[in-house]
């Protein structure tokens, strides 16, 4: 164990308490959200197989990765990071290593909110149909009776241009948050992910049934297992590659942060395994519940970001059930939103704790705002500060609007570097033998683990960085 300074006393009660916690984590708008819109932008089966090979080579090892640190290092991010570093005799700079993580987890915290209070806006609209559907006697009624596609479409566009409306989903959804962390891991972290994490599961399953009853599954399984390698581009392996971080909370202080919460009796590898395949299984299954409804009704898989919010009330408005379906649809993506801002906040909150002697309340409450306060600035940029271009100069932003400045910046350029250091870290700088207790893995399973975090990891991670700041150098 490292002997160290700044250590946590807080920890999970249970291994499965904290298998929850990071699968809730790792699960959120990433897998409900962009995975089925990135694998519908690129054709499919490819891209999926090739997602899935990113998890296991990349992916999996870097999980664990980040995961032995936190355990290690006993401490937030910043924390472990210079514990292990000081324990394998290496500079106490490689703490940039944390401070990275974190400051990426509360820039993603700030906008994650904005986007999670459309879900939450979502949650309200169709709940009152569902609800007045219910009171007139017809609970299996479509959604939308009566309203032309146009309207129903449009509500997406009403909500962004409604400033006040985008504000108050924010707060609802930042505070709720902020309560969660402030109540601590075992009464407020832990308590959430028990509870939410089996509900999601039990929607995102059900649903998937009525896809497969009503929907098109036989388009589906062609669509997203009958693979066109034709259609697997350089940008879509660059984007598979990056959806695996992403997906997977990688770079953001979240598995880091709950990882100093671990016991030492639990197995390490075994436990990142299991978090990976469930992250990559959500993925997997919410293409199969969103798109064999999109198939039936004769809507475009390839819709991009509008598919959750445009195209699927569209499709509810003509499924059986479409109200009440559409109703659970966003009460399980409302879920996952929440469990991955509660890690996001977490890792910031952990370091005002361990690094500055902040109560957990004050921490929580100091990150929150000042995240919520940036998140104001995303909700303005889609109508009151519609014409800012923060990162204007820079030609990969030159259009982007606050919130997707501030989303692409930290996918492009923080995650990335994040994955990249802790790679190098854990690969080449930490002790291996300390690498190798923490890790669990003996042997060969050790050392091919050891590879694809040294060499593998970092060719990969670094061809992220370099595409994404440089997309003119994609092969075509």
């Amino acid at each position: 164990m490292v002997a160290a300074t700044h250590q946590t006393s807080e920890g999970w009660s249970s291994r499965w308490a904290f298998i929850l916690a990071a699968i809730g984590a790792a699960v959120g708008l990433g897998n409900v959200w962009r995975f089925p819109t990135l694998a519908g932008e690129n054709g499919g089966g490819a891209f999926v197989l090739f997602y899935i090979g990113c998890v296991v080579l990349i992916g999996l090892p870097l999980v664990l990765s980040e995961i032995l640190v936190g355990r290690a290092g006993r401490s937030d991010a910043v924390g472990s990071t210079r514990n292990v570093a000081a324990a394998s005799g290496r500079s106490s700079r490689w703490a940039v290593l944390g401070w990275v993580e974190i400051i990426t987890a509360f820039l993603i915290v700030s906008f994650y909110s904005v986007v999670a209070g459309w879900v939450f806006y979502y949650v309200g609209v169709m709940g009152v149909d569902f609800f007045g559907a219910l009171a007139s006697g017809d609970p299996f009624a479509s959604a939308f009776q009566g309203e032309a596609a146009e309207t129903v479409q449009g509500r997406l566009g009403g909500l962004l241009g409604n400033p006040w409306m985008l504000i108050a989903m924010h707060v609802v959804f930042m505070g709720v948050t902020f309560w969660v962390v402030a109540s601590g891991v075992h009464d407020g972290i832990e308590k959430a992910a028990i509870w939410l994490m089996p509900a999601f599961f039990v929607l995102l399953i059900g649903i998937t049934i009525y896809g497969a009853v009503v929907g098109d599954m036989t388009e589906t399984l062609a669509f997203m297992f009958q693979p066109d390698f034709s259609r697997l581009t350089a940008q879509a392996m660059n984007e598979a590659l990056g959806q695996a971080l992403f997906s997977m909370s990688l770079g953001s202080a979240a598995l880091m942060t709950y990882g100093a919460y671990v016991s030492r009796e639990t197995k390490l590898a075994p436990t990142a395994a299991m978090i990976a395949f469930a992250d990559t299984g959500v993925a997997i299954i919410a293409g199969l519940m969103i798109f064999p409804i999109v198939f039936a009704v004769g809507l475009d898989p390839a819709a991009g970001p509008t598919l959750v919010f445009q195209s699927l009330p569209v499709a509810f408005q003509q499924m059986p059930a479409g109200s009440l379906i559409g109703f659970l649809f966003f009460v399980l993506i409302f879920f996952a939103a929440l469990t991955s801002s509660i890690s996001l906040l977490e890792g910031p909150t952990s370091w005002g704790i361990n690094e500055r002697g902040w109560s957990r309340g004050k921490s929580a409450g100091i990150f929150a705002f000042c995240a919520f306060l940036i998140g104001v600035l995303c909700a303005l940029g889609y109508n009151i500060l519609s014409d800012v271009r923060p990162l204007g100069f820079w030609n990969i932003f030159a259009e982007a609007d606050i919130l997707d400045t501030v989303d692409g910046f930290t996918g492009k350029v923080m995650l990335p570097v994040a994955a990249l250091l802790t790679a190098i870290f854990v690969g080449w700088r930490a002790d291996k033998k300390l690498v190798e207790n923490e890790s669990g893995l003996e042997g060969a399973m050790f050392g091919v683990w050891r590879f694809l975090v040294a060499w593998v990891s970092p060719i990969a991670v670094g061809l992220i960085l370099v595409f994404g700041l440089f997309p003119g150098l994609v092969p075509q």
